[in-house]
């Protein structure tokens, strides 16, 4: 699957355009890891645009998600590890790679990142720092939905929280025309 048939399928199955910018963010995030890894940005990067593919079905079903997203992609027979990933993200199976780790943990801090932007006197990406991400990160009622703990989990990447909110940053601010921010 390319790049641009991945986008097709994401715009034909969700019309939030927040969130289709919430898996536009998640790509880039994850392209930046899979580089950061020595990784294949390209699959890294399908796994974070289609992570979300089945959200608008099953929004009141959440135990569901991701499920309708393997049948939908099943015909375009991507890689076993990417749909693991997507899987992985929902804990639909056990996170045990890169790949589904990164997965978990930049699709909360995507959010929490955007959720810190919007609430800058700019609303820019390029404003922020890891100093303001660090002050929201430790305030529990900031972005409440951005699971903490999710994002914490990066330490099983071998990174500290420090360096994995960075590495987001970088990478969101990179696309940020994309994002609106």
């Amino acid at each position: 699957m390319t790049r641009d048939q991945a986008m097709d399928l994401l715009q034909q199955h969700l019309k939030n355009p927040n969130l289709v910018k919430h898996c536009l963010a998640v790509e880039g995030c994850m392209k930046e890891f899979a580089v950061y890894f020595g990784q294949d940005p390209e699959s890294w990067g399908l796994a974070g645009l289609l992570h979300d593919l089945d959200y608008e079905y099953t929004v009141q079903t959440p135990a569901e998600h991701t499920e309708k997203t393997a049948e939908l992609l099943a015909e375009y027979f991507l890689a076993d590890e990417i749909i693991h990933a997507i899987k992985a993200h929902n804990m639909r199976v056990e996170p045990s790679s890169k790949m589904d780790i990164s997965l978990l943990t930049i699709d909360p801090a995507s959010g929490f990142i955007i959720a810190c932007a919007l609430m800058h006197p700019d609303k820019k990406l390029a404003s922020l720092d890891l100093a303001f991400l660090k002050k929201r990160f430790k305030e529990k009622s900031f972005a409440k939905g951005a699971s903490r703990e999710q994002m914490e989990t990066s330490t099983r990447l071998g990174l500290s929280l420090d360096e994995f909110l960075l590495l987001c940053l970088q990478a969101m601010q990179k696309i940020a025309p994309a994002l609106g921010l």
